[in-house]
C-alpha cells in the first residue's frame, strides 16, 4: 500500500465515524436544541446541515481520494426485493395505525408535537403537504440511500465483514431518527424504541439489498413507499389543518 493509499485508509475511519455521527448532531441541533427558536433558524440549521451531510461522500471520495466511484443504478436488479419489501412495510404500516396504534391512543401524545412540525414548516395547504411528501419520498429517500447504503456501508465493508458492515451502518442510520421518535413519543416510550428498531431494520435490509443487487434502485424504491407511508399516516393527523 502506497504512503497516501496507508493515510487514506487511517483517515477514512475518521471520514466515517463523523458521516455515522453527523446525522444525529443535525437531527439534535434542528430538532432539540432549537426547538424553541424561530421555525426559520430550524429551517436554516436543517438546510444547512443536510447539505454538509450529503456533500460530505463527495469531498472524501471525489475531491481528497479522487476515485471515480458514483454510486450504481439499474433498472432490474434488486428491483423487485426492494418493491416487495417496501409495499409489504407500507400496508403494514397503515394497517398498524389505524387497527392498533389509534385505537389505543398511542398517538395522543404526539399528535400535538407532529402538528406543530407541519405547522412551523410553512405547511397550511393540501398542495403543500403533498409537496412535501413527495420531496421526502423521491428526493430525500434518494440522498438517504447515497448517504447511508453507498457511502457509509459501501466504505465501511471495504474494512469489515459485510455482516458488521450491515449491523454497523443500519444502528448508525436509526441513531437520529431516535431523537425524532423521542420528541415525538418520549424518550420512556416503548414506542420511541420500538420504531427505532423497525428503522434500524429497515436500514439492515436496504444494506444487504445493495449489496446483493449492486444497485440503489432497489433500496431507494423500497425507502421510498416506507416514507409514503409515513406521510399517509401523518395526514390522518394533520388534514384538519390543510386548506
Amino acid at each position: 500500500m502506497s504512503g497516501k493509499a496507508a493515510e487514506h485508509g487511517r483517515g477514512e475511519w475518521a471520514v466515517l465515524a463523523l458521516a455515522m455521527v453527523l446525522p444525529l448532531l443535525i437531527t439534535l441541533l434542528y430538532f432539540v436544541l432549537l426547538a424553541s427558536a424561530d421555525t426559520s433558524w430550524q429551517r436554516v440549521a436543517a438546510i444547512m446541515g443536510k447539505g454538509v451531510q450529503f456533500a460530505l461522500p463527495i469531498v472524501w471520495v471525489g475531491l481528497i481520494c479522487r476515485e471515480m466511484r458514483v454510486p450504481h443504478f439499474s433498472t432490474s436488479r434488486g428491483l423487485a426485493g426492494g418493491f416487495g419489501f417496501g409495499l409489504l412495510v407500507l400496508v403494514l404500516m397503515v394497517v398498524t395505525y389505524q387497527h392498533v396504534l389509534l385505537p389505543r391512543g398511542i398517538f395522543l401524545a404526539a399528535t400535538g408535537e407532529i402538528r406543530a412540525k407541519v405547522t412551523g414548516l410553512g405547511v397550511d395547504s393540501l398542495a403543500a403537504y403533498v409537496a412535501l411528501g413527495v420531496f421526502y419520498s423521491l428526493i430525500h429517500s434518494l440522498l438517504e440511500e447515497y448517504y447511508w447504503r453507498w457511502f457509509v456501508y459501501g466504505r465501511l465493508r471495504r474494512h469489515v465483514s459485510v455482516t458488521a458492515a450491515i449491523t454497523v451502518s443500519s444502528l448508525a442510520f436509526a441513531a437520529h431518527h431516535v431523537i425524532l421518535l423521542a420528541t415525538y413519543f418520549g424518550w420512556l416510550s416503548i414506542w420511541t424504541w420500538l420504531f427505532s428498531l423497525s428503522v434500524a431494520v429497515g436500514g439492515a435490509f436496504w444494506a444487504w439489498l445493495y449489496q446483493r443487487s449492486g444497485s440503489l434502485v432497489g433500496p431507494w424504491l423500497s425507502h421510498l413507499l416506507v416514507d409514503a407511508a409515513i406521510f399517509l399516516i401523518g395526514y390522518d393527523l394533520v388534514s384538519d389543518l390543510l386548506t
